[in-house]
C-alpha cells in the first residue's frame, strides 16, 4: 500500500481553464513525460515529480508510445507509480497518449494507419495498466495515409471506450479544420491540439490559434523553453552541464548563438522587472492568450516543477512589455 497521501489544498494552488467548447477544464500547467520518465532515470525523482504536480493541482498526465527511451518505458514506469500512488485518485485525473511516430520495425509501427493507432492504444493501455485513457491523440500528420482512415481510427477508439476524447499534434490549420469536419460528421469528441509554441517558435500564431478559436478546440502547447534556452541556463554562453553540451540530444549547440545569448541576456531583464525568471516569463507569456488552454511542461527535479508552478502568478503583460519582447526577438 503507498503512503502517498495528496495535499488536501490542492485545487486551490492551481487555476483551470476550459479547454474549448467541451466539459473540460484543464490545469493552467500539465506535466509531460517525454524525458525524465525512461528506464534510464531515477524512478523514485519521477514519482516526486508526479506527486508535487498533483499535491498543487496539475491533473493532467501527459505521455506518448515512445516515450523513454526505450520505447514504451514512460508508459511502463508511469503505470507503475500509477498503480502504487495514484490509483485510487483516477477519476481526479486527465491521462493522455499518442501514436503516430515511430514505434516498432516494419511498415505497421508508425504514422496514422488504422491498424496501427488501434494496437498502439492496446500496448499502451497494458503499460499503463489503464482500462482507457482521457485523451488519445495522433501525434503527427500522415501525408501517406487518407485522413479519413486516421480519424476513423481515433472515432473508432472511442466508440470502444479505450479514450474519452480526441486529439491530434502538430497539424497545420488547413489539416486541422479537415479532421474536424470528419470528426464532427462522426460525432467524435475532439477536444484539443498540441502544437509546439514558445515565444521563440510562433507559428501558431499564423492560422492555427486562431482556427482552433473558432471551432471551439482547446490547445495544450508544447516545448515552451524551447529545450532550455528561454531559461537561465544559457545567459553566459553554453555551461558543460547542459543539453546543448550534450551529443545526441534535440539542442544543438549551433543553435546558442552570440545572438541567441544577447537576447535571452535582453528578456531577462525584462523578468527581473516582473519578479520572475526567465523560464516563469516564457510560461507566462503562452498563457496570457486565452486561447491556450494549458502549457505542456518538462522537468528533471522537484525544483523546476515548483519553479514553473510559480510562474501562473503572474500572466498578465502590459503593452509596453510585449512590445519589447517583441522586438528583442525580431533583432
Amino acid at each position: 500500500m503507498s503512503s502517498y497521501k495528496p495535499a488536501e489544498n490542492r485545487y486551490e494552488k492551481m487555476k483551470y481553464r476550459r479547454c474549448g467548447h467541451s466539459g473540460i477544464d484543464l490545469p493552467l500547467l500539465s506535466i509531460g513525460l517525454w524525458h525524465n520518465f525512461g528506464n534510464h532515470d531515477d524512478l523514485e525523482n519521477s514519482r516526486e515529480i508526479l506527486r508535487t504536480a498533483f499535491d498543487n493541482g496539475i491533473t493532467h498526465f501527459d505521455l506518448a508510445n515512445n516515450y523513454g527511451p526505450p520505447y514504451g518505458s514512460a508508459e511502463q514506469n508511469f503505470g507503475r507509480i500509477f498503480k502504487e500512488d495514484f490509483k485510487p485518485y483516477r477519476d481526479e485525473l486527465i491521462i493522455s497518449t499518442k501514436a503516430g511516430w515511430d514505434m516498432w520495425p516494419g511498415p505497421y509501427g508508425n504514422f496514422g494507419s488504422r491498424k496501427y493507432l488501434i494496437a498502439s492504444l492496446d500496448q499502451s493501455l497494458k503499460r499503463m495498466g489503464l482500462d482507457y485513457v482521457d485523451i488519445f491523440y495522433h501525434h503527427r500528420p500522415d501525408p501517406d495515409t487518407p485522413l479519413e482512415e486516421t480519424m476513423g481510427a481515433l472515432d473508432q477508439i472511442v466508440r470502444q471506450g479505450k479514450a474519452l476524447y480526441v486529439g491530434i499534434s502538430q497539424y497545420n490549420a488547413e489539416d486541422t479544420k479537415k479532421a474536424a469536419k470528419i470528426l464532427k460528421e462522426q460525432r467524435t469528441p475532439f477536444l484539443i491540439h498540441q502544437p509546439r509554441y514558445n515565444m521563440i517558435d510562433r507559428w501558431v500564431e499564423d492560422k492555427l490559434l486562431g482556427t482552433l478559436d473558432d471551432l471551439g478546440i482547446g490547445s495544450i502547447v508544447f516545448s515552451p523553453l524551447e529545450q532550455g534556452i528561454l531559461t537561465n541556463k544559457y545567459l553566459n554562453g553554453i555551461p558543460d552541464d547542459s543539453r546543448a553540451a550534450t551529443e545526441g540530444s534535440y539542442l544543438d549547440k549551433s543553435q546558442i548563438t552570440d545572438k541567441v545569448v544577447k537576447q535571452m541576456q535582453q528578456l531577462n531583464e525584462i523578468a527581473k522587472k516582473r519578479d520572475q525568471s526567465l523560464a516563469q516569463m516564457a510560461v507566462a507569456w503562452l498563457l496570457k492568450d486565452q486561447r491556450v488552454t494549458s502549457v505542456l511542461i518538462g522537468v528533471s527535479r522537484v525544483s523546476q516543477l515548483e519553479d514553473n508552478i510559480k510562474a501562473i502568478g503572474n500572466i498578465e503583460f502590459s503593452k509596453d512589455e510585449l512590445k519589447e519582447i517583441d522586438s528583442i526577438l525580431e533583432k
